[in-house]
């Protein structure tokens, strides 16, 4: 790929040569279907479009300095998809559905797949949509599974570098007995416009707090947020959070490293307490952070005061990045080799 600039790669859509598809009809699912369009054909009256059914994955693959490439936890990926579905009334592709369609995608579009040493990786996006015709609200009898790939570089143009963010206390994301731990469309949608509003004020994304009492932490933007104190690894638990992938692989990291993991409300008043603070998700991997900013309380919490990761995030970053890219031994059981 001569006219793909690996190094200065953004996060965002780039046409690949193959995506995949499958439909759920009648009770079951068919063969999976190899396409080039970009283009889905689709009723007008499909539930994805009126009632919200619909789910989506993120993960990513990675080529190594051995030349082979590695996909991450892609099992947590499928069973999340499935829990999504089951949560909004979908037909879930089975695992080995999910397995054969992300491989088979993968394979297919090697030639996007960035070269070792740029910090790129081919980001894997399975999409699940009722695509059955209803007026009425009711889950659709017919689904489509699909997954797309494209190369991409790093989520925050800042790349391993602490960012600035800010309470959101005007919007929410989500409610805690709602949508907020399934992986839908939905949740995003109501975020953007808190996502606006601090990207005006200059801030890399939004920390937003519980929606009844806005009293704890809940995520930070698109992604899960932990603390750090006391030989500690402390991330929030609620249940309007998104169970992130990547904060599961560093709650493992932190154990390993011997230190203690807390999953727990975490009330915004800790935030003064904390070493280090993070964002973490496939995404991003880890988004160190340098400062929150309460606007509304007129209240400031500042880390990395030399403008530098802490050590135990910058050592969490090296370490899963290293075993993403075959650098370090995966003792977690957490790669496949799809080529």
């Amino acid at each position: 790929m001569e006219n793909i600039d690996w190094k200065n790669l953004p996060f965002q859509y780039m046409k690949t040569d193959y995506n995949v598809r499958c439909y759920y009809r009648d009770g079951k699912w068919g063969k999976l279907e190899i396409s080039s369009s970009e283009y889905i054909q689709m009723h007008m009256a499909a539930t994805c479009l009126h009632y919200g059914q619909e789910a989506f994955e993120g993960l990513k693959a990675y080529r190594g300095k051995d030349g082979r490439v590695r996909v991450f936890r892609w099992r947590d990926n499928s069973k999340r998809m499935r829990d999504t579905a089951e949560g909004i009334k979908m037909a879930a592709p089975p695992e080995e559905l999910f397995k054969e369609a992300i491989f088979t995608v993968i394979r297919l579009n090697e030639r996007f797949i960035p070269p070792y040493g740029y910090g790129a990786s081919l980001y894997v996006r399975p999409l699940l949509v009722g695509s059955g015709a209803e007026v009425g609200v009711k889950p659709a009898k017919e689904y489509l599974f699909m997954v797309f790939v494209t190369p991409v570089g790093a989520y925050f143009k800042e790349g391993f570098k602490p960012v600035d963010i800010m309470i959101c206390r005007s919007h929410d994301r989500a409610a805690p007995l709602g949508t907020g731990a399934y992986k839908v469309g939905g949740n995003y949608a109501a975020s953007l416009t808190s996502l606006e509003i601090a990207h005006n004020k200059g801030f890399s994304t939004t920390l937003y707090l519980d929606a009844k009492e806005k009293k704890y932490i809940d995520e930070a933007g698109p992604a899960n947020f932990f603390g750090i104190k006391n030989n500690t690894y402390i991330t929030p638990d609620s249940k309007s959070i998104l169970p992130s992938i990547t904060n599961m692989s560093l709650m493992e990291l932190a154990r390993k490293r011997g230190m203690k993991v807390e999953k727990r409300p975490v009330p915004v008043e800790e935030l003064s307490s904390f070493e280090e603070v993070g964002a973490c998700g496939t995404a991003a991997v880890i988004a160190p952070i340098k400062k929150i900013v309460d606007i509304e309380l007129n209240k400031t919490y500042e880390y990395c005061k030399d403008g530098k990761p802490g050590p135990i995030s910058t050592e969490f970053y090296n370490t899963l990045t290293a075993i993403q890219n075959g650098d370090k031994e995966d003792s977690f059981g957490w790669i496949d080799y799809v080529i």
